[in-house]
């Protein structure tokens, strides 16, 4: 067995995939850039090819399930610790049990992806109503988030829907990149603050008001700090208007 060293991206990890059933068994997938040698196993690199990642793709969604396929690729986004070997192992299941295997709610290879699953849908609900937008010079509307998962993409279609007519971004701090959108089409790029255009003239005052209204509608004898922590967790007030 071997230690398989990618990349980091999906294609890549999917080529791990195809080496493991057609090359030597992976005792773990890893990215190389985070990966500390095992006294156990040795380690490969495995150079991303797509023809073997999009055979690997295809034969999970023919043999496993279309919906496994997108839950595959919703928990590789995620951050949970060892993700490329809870997948590997839930690939592995899958490609015995098919179209069932996510039915097998108990079983120790299914219930970490589905919880990590979870995790990312619970992550973009709760950020569906905390994210503030500042409008930029130009009239585009910019928010700044630093999620514990890799989720714009599942947040691109609800607020290019959302704001169909108004061109916005949603910056990704903590990556280093965002979603751009205009007019209900969107794309992920590459971006840093020093790609943003200057905040417009009023948006200080709006930022004002935001503030003066939370505290003027505030009852101090009902605030209840842990309520608004279990709802709004610490970890994102740094990016909140009114706070």
């Amino acid at each position: 067995m071997v230690d398989y060293l990618y990349d980091g991206s999906f294609e890549g990890f999917l080529t791990c995939i195809y080496w493991h059933y057609y090359g030597e068994k992976a005792s773990g997938i890893y990215p190389a850039a985070q990966y500390q040698p095992s006294l156990f196993y040795g380690f490969t690199e495995v150079q991303t090819e797509a023809e073997k990642a999009t055979r690997v793709y295809e034969a999970i969604e023919k043999k496993i399930s279309a919906y496994d396929l997108q839950r595959i690729y919703r928990v590789f986004l995620s951050s949970v610790e060892n993700r490329e070997l809870l997948l590997l192992n839930y690939i592995r299941l899958g490609f015995k049990e098919g179209s069932k295997t996510s039915l097998l709610h108990g079983n120790p290879y299914v219930f970490p992806v589905a919880q990590a699953e979870k995790k990312i849908g619970a992550e973009v609900h709760r950020l569906y109503g905390l994210l503030r937008f500042s409008v930029l010079e130009g009239d585009i509307l910019y928010a700044v988030v630093e999620p514990d998962h890799d989720i714009l993409e599942f947040m691109a279609e609800h607020f290019s829907d959302r704001y169909k007519h108004d061109p916005f971004i949603l910056h990704d701090k903590r990556r280093g990149k965002a979603l751009v959108a205009q007019g209900g089409e969107w794309y992920i790029t590459a971006f840093t603050e020093a790609n943003l255009p200057q905040f417009s003239a009023q948006e200080q005052e709006y930022r004002a008001l935001w503030k003066k209204y939370f505290q003027t509608i505030a009852i101090q004898e009902r605030t209840n700090p842990t309520c608004q922590k279990n709802f709004m967790p610490v970890r994102y007030w740094k990016h909140l208007t009114e706070i």
